[in-house]
């Protein structure tokens, strides 16, 4: 659980200023006849310093894939996808691999036909064809988009981008910035090495050699000095968790694409893979002031990036950034729920079977006895078969000492309690549960359909730790 305070700020104000847009990314055109086409394609980065280019797997929004097969080395890292709230958005998948891919929308709880999850939602989507996605996003927030076939490999060589549903009628900032934050696995020379190791997937899993954000190592914004800044930051490494901070007066706006109440103050904040944060932060008067935004986890901190404080001070009040709206996320009725509960073990019980979309060779971990990959052509029964509009109470524990970020797609659930925690957050779609924690975790099943539940730490859902939910 994230570590804030309970100091909160004053109400929102209708102060404006003009906006530096800071990390907008490409508009996704909602609403309108044409779809973008999104190009699962290879590419070209420098991610090492004095290294060669990398090939990477990445997105491009494109009509077509140039004749080489490979994007430019400008087009970097998958762009940032931007919708409306409640407006349709399309879009084509156009698989320029060489191997089969999907699109999951991570945390937008849409219909499950369009979840991309292959063999329970969607057929593959193999290398020159491609997949209609559409939908209508019901929540604002921050989200992330990633394939869910051979997911240790495509994720870990590029394919993590970063979504924004807006609401108009969010407070006004100064500027937004967007930070996709991940590793890589890459010798010195550029190249990737082995994507994992046996033994630390069975701890708590391997990490990457190079540390980005948007792709880049330490990076520098600027934005308006004295003004307000919203940060979107989304950890979409397929291991690390972040225990973020920032040297600067900055308040946590929503966790996981989910407003808090009120915003809390910015201690130090944990992000597992898959989780979300909107932060506001007040940056300093004086011109050329820089900001850090730090990773405070372990024993040796590392800057993720900085803001440089440009022009003459807005004068902006941190008080005056407000809350954000809430989702339309259902209430349960704890009451009358029926309750269900969830085990997450290590396990020896078997090897790894063969799968289309990849297998580590592994199992390791299982949730509630039974080891799945979360992938292959004979999916185990669902953990429950939940009815449509009904309520449930999870009571999920964590019999390991290692932390795993339990994720459950198409459907928000409330952490009731916690035997690890003073503070809960607000409505989720993915709890960092710590070593030793057992948590009550409630829902509306209101979204029918199959849903994975699975560990985001990718080694720990390839060996085992993956399951999900039916809803009919």
């Amino acid at each position: 659980m994230p570590a804030l305070t309970r100091r909160t700020l004053l109400k929102a104000s209708a102060a404006t200023a003009a906006s530096f847009a800071l990390g907008a990314g490409l508009a996704a055109r909602p609403g309108t006849a044409a779809p973008l086409t999104l190009d699962a394609r290879f590419g070209a980065a420098r991610l090492v310093e004095g290294g060669a280019e990398t090939r990477v797997m990445t997105w491009a929004l494109s009509d077509a894939p140039s004749a080489s097969g490979d994007a430019p080395s400008a087009s970097g890292a998958p762009p940032i996808l931007r919708m409306k709230q409640g407006q349709p958005f399309a879009a084509k998948l156009l698989n320029s691999l060489d191997e089969p891919t999907t699109v999951h929308w991570h945390g937008l709880r849409i219909p499950n036909a369009m979840d991309g999850v292959p063999e329970m939602t969607q057929a593959y989507v193999y290398p020159g064809d491609s997949f209609d996605y559409a939908f209508t996003p019901p929540d604002a927030g921050t989200f992330w988009y990633h394939p869910h076939c051979n997911t240790l490999t495509q994720m870990g060589h590029g394919m993590t981008g970063v979504i924004v549903v807006e609401n108009p009628s969010d407070p006004v900032f100064d500027a937004e910035i967007v930070l996709n934050l991940r590793d890589w696995r890459l010798g010195a020379d550029g190249g990737f090495i082995a994507p994992f190791k046996p033994r630390d997937a069975a701890r708590g899993g391997t990490y990457g050699t190079v540390r980005t954000a948007n792709w880049q190592r330490a990076p520098q914004f600027e934005a308006p000095a004295g003004g307000l800044v919203r940060l979107r930051i989304a950890a979409t490494d397929v291991t690390r968790i972040y225990t973020v901070g920032i040297d600067a007066p900055a308040a946590v706006l929503a966790l996981d694409s989910n407003a808090l109440t009120l915003p809390s103050v910015l201690e130090t904040l944990d992000l597992g893979p898959g989780q979300r944060a909107d932060i506001v932060v007040r940056m300093p008067d004086g011109e050329g002031a820089i900001v850090t935004l730090g990773n405070l986890r372990g024993s040796n901190p590392w800057t993720i990036a900085t803001l440089v404080a440009r022009g003459s001070s807005l004068k902006r009040d941190l008080r005056e950034a407000g809350a954000l709206a809430a989702n339309p996320i259902a209430r349960p009725d704890i009451a009358g729920a029926r309750r269900i509960p969830l085990d997450v073990t290590a396990t020896a019980e078997h090897k790894a079977g063969t799968s289309l979309c990849g297998s580590l060779g592994y199992t390791f971990w299982a949730i509630n006895k039974v080891p799945w990959p979360g992938d292959t052509p004979d999916p185990i029964a669902p953990l429950a078969e939940l009815k449509l509009g009904q309520s449930y109470v999870f009571q999920i524990a964590n019999r390991t000492p290692h932390a795993h970020p339990i994720h459950l797609h198409g459907l928000t659930f409330h952490v009731l309690s916690s035997n690890k925690r003073s503070v809960l957050p607000p409505p989720t779609d993915t709890i960092l549960l710590q070593p030793d924690e057992q948590a009550e975790l409630a829902l509306v099943a209101d979204n029918p359909g199959d849903w994975m539940l699975h560990c985001h730490i990718i080694e720990h859902q390839k060996t085992g730790m993956s399951s999900y939910l039916r809803v009919v």
